[in-house]
């Protein structure tokens, strides 16, 4: 590009003005820095009012940058683990003109989606899947003849999960056009932890390994007539170099890939180098990048577990326009914390969600009997299961979606050997803006397949700690806490909070019930109903499963049951509940209002609307399906 060209695009150089990805590729460096800022400052500025995760993001803008001008998408397949941080991705292939509907009902989603765009290769949402997807790609590629690359990005603390690592060990050992970029920001959500995070430690800071081995290899491409041959055997012979210019090999050298790294994932000219490096190899590559998570906005640069995942925002401050303080996560917590200051027994779990599940506290008062296993929800229940059998009282704090990844452990190694494990699960029910890969929808069909599981769902605080000290010494076997996302809305009047179920009669011969969060919802419609002359009573749970024979002996005393629920319709408590109705001769009428299928990202009100949970919809199913 001459010198006019590149004034002329310069002056013009804006999301706005670009078409993406392809224009990209036409750009000076000095263009790349300026269009990197103005992509910060619409992160900033968008996620300030939608929410969302912000540091992630902010740390990936010249990789992001990098990896499109260095390939070829859709062509190329870029996989994202996790994709929370593809926020700069969607910027980048043409979606600018949506990016304000970023994680709203109807908009943009916080997550790559096939549906949303053809350079989302593949869905995304849950830790250290990226690798495997990205095996399973490079090797359709191979087996239609195509040559081009598919690209994983991972970050060092999905590196914790277990899975990333049978995707490396398979992966390693075909030629395929594979590169996993490693985005070594030093943290997840919550500190990194373990053996990995300490072996990352040793060789993140040599650079110089990287930049002596380009320098050599461009020096000898110069040299006339034994210049190039000499290159091409030292790039053939890697091992060789590395142990004559740096001494080091990794354990994914020993795992089959090429290791190339670190490098300064700031550093614009040095990321395309060493990714065009990496394409040249034509077999698996790791590239090893350094990152600085929140990088170019103070507040999430200093404190990147808080901008994780935020609420919306003020710029200026940082500060969150909703306190987050005050929620079930964080009563949860400090519950937590205080029962295990008088009972050492008590031990608490978490995989990489310290502030996420409220565990800070417990931390804070019993370090020593609190774990962080990183992103390893299968080794937490395995782990809890032992400390059981040890005569401890291990409590797994978990969201809803992730605890899906440890059906296996809960079976075998908790249910079969009668282990006493207590779960606080985190995120039941709808969780809104996220979507559907995080919806708490799922987790009682999977837990009720479990002989000898007791499950609890409060309504609210009170309810909440009841529970918990129930779960922790009434229980036997798995016992299992699961509590919404945020606050509590309409907590039951003084007195009322209980373990079990509250029956309120109002001589109807209809009876609702339901249970959690949207109990309140149904006391509302009870209420609206009622004003209409239409009497219904009500039935509210707290322990959910097992149903005891008082509940289908209450149940039998009506012409009419309506059950709501806050859970994906087959396998639900009102299916279980439904077939002990049918063999117990039930000769009423038995309905039920549950969720049916995937929902997608909307604020929980709305949300719940659209599935028939909201008061409103809960009266108008009453009297219209009666």
């Amino acid at each position: 590009m001459d010198k006019k060209t590149e004034l002329e695009v310069s002056a013009k150089v804006s999301l706005q003005n670009l078409s993406l990805p392809g224009d990209l590729k036409t750009l000076s460096y000095t263009q790349c820095r300026q269009l990197c800022k103005e992509i910060r400052g619409i992160l900033v500025k968008t996620v300030s009012k939608t929410g969302g995760h912000l540091a992630s993001n902010l740390g990936v803008v010249e990789l992001t940058m990098a990896i499109h001008r260095c390939f070829r998408s859709p062509q190329d397949k870029i996989v994202w683990d996790v994709g929370h941080q593809a926020y700069t991705h969607k910027l980048l292939t043409g979606r600018m003109d949506q990016f304000s509907t970023l994680r709203q009902e109807g908009g943009l989603s916080g997550f790559p989606k096939p549906c949303e765009s053809e350079h989302d290769s593949f869905v995304s949402g849950h830790s250290s899947t990226s690798i495997s997807v990205a095996c399973g790609m490079a090797a359709s590629m191979r087996l239609d003849g195509s040559a081009n690359y598919t690209v994983a990005v991972i970050g060092d603390g999905a590196m914790t999960g277990g899975m990333c690592y049978e995707g490396l060990n398979n992966g390693g050992k075909v030629r395929d056009n594979l590169i996993v970029i490693l985005n070594d920001n030093h943290m997840s959500i919550s500190k990194n932890v373990g053996a990995l995070a300490k072996y990352l430690a040793t060789i993140r800071g040599k650079e110089g390994y990287v930049r002596t081995k380009w320098a050599v290899e461009r020096a000898l491409d110069q040299t006339p007539v034994v210049g190039k041959p000499i290159a091409k055997a030292l790039k053939t012979s890697k091992d060789r170099l590395r142990s004559t210019i740096y001494q080091q090999t990794t354990m994914f050298d020993n795992l089959g890939f090429a290791y190339l790294g670190p490098v300064d994932g700031h550093d614009q000219e040095a990321l395309e180098e060493v990714l065009q490096v990496a394409k040249s190899y034509q077999r698996p590559v790791i590239v090893h990048v350094n990152t600085v998570k929140g990088k170019g906005y103070l507040p999430a640069e200093k404190n990147p577990g808080e901008y994780h995942g935020i609420p919306r925002f003020d710029i200026l401050t940082g500060n969150p326009e909703v306190s987050a303080n005050v929620c079930f996560s964080t009563e949860f917590g400090k519950h937590l914390a205080a029962l295990a200051k008088e009972d050492r027994r008590i031990c608490a779990v978490t995989a990489a969600m310290k502030y996420g599940t409220g565990l800070q506290h417990f931390s804070a008062e019993c370090k020593e009997r609190f774990f962080d296993v990183g992103i390893a929800e299968q080794h937490a229940v395995t782990f809890c299961a032992s400390m059981a059998s040890m005569g401890k009282l291990p409590v797994f704090a978990v969201y809803s979606s992730f605890l899906q990844r440890a059906y296996d452990q809960l079976m075998h190694d908790v249910g079969i050997g009668r282990q006493h494990v207590v779960l606080g699960i985190d995120r039941a029910g709808i969780v809104g803006e996220d979507g559907e890969t995080h919806q708490g929808l799922y987790d009682i069909p999977l837990l009720t397949t479990i002989p000898n599981t007791t499950i609890y769902s409060p309504s609210c605080y009170e309810e909440l700690k009841l529970c918990m000290e129930r779960a922790l010494y009434q229980d036997t076997g798995l016992a299992c806490v699961r509590y919404p996302r945020g606050g509590e809305t309409d907590p039951p009047a003084a007195g009322s909070a209980n373990t079990e179920y509250m029956h309120t009669e109002n001589g109807g011969d209809t009876l609702l019930i339901t249970y959690g969060r949207i109990s309140a919802n149904m006391m509302k419609a009870q209420a609206s109903l009622a004003e209409e002359g239409l009497r219904c009573d009500t039935l509210k749970l707290t322990r959910i499963y097992p149903i005891s024979d008082e509940i289908t002996a209450i149940c039998g005393r009506y012409r009419r049951v309506v059950f709501f629920e806050e859970a994906v319709r087959n396998g639900a408590i009102s299916s279980i509940l439904g077939g002990m109705l049918f063999d117990a001769g039930f000769s009423g009428r038995y309905q039920r209002v549950a969720v049916e299928g995937f929902v997608q990202q909307a604020p929980v009100a709305s949300a719940l609307d659209q599935v028939g949970l909201s008061a409103e919809k809960m009266c108008g199913f009453v009297r219209t399906e009666g």
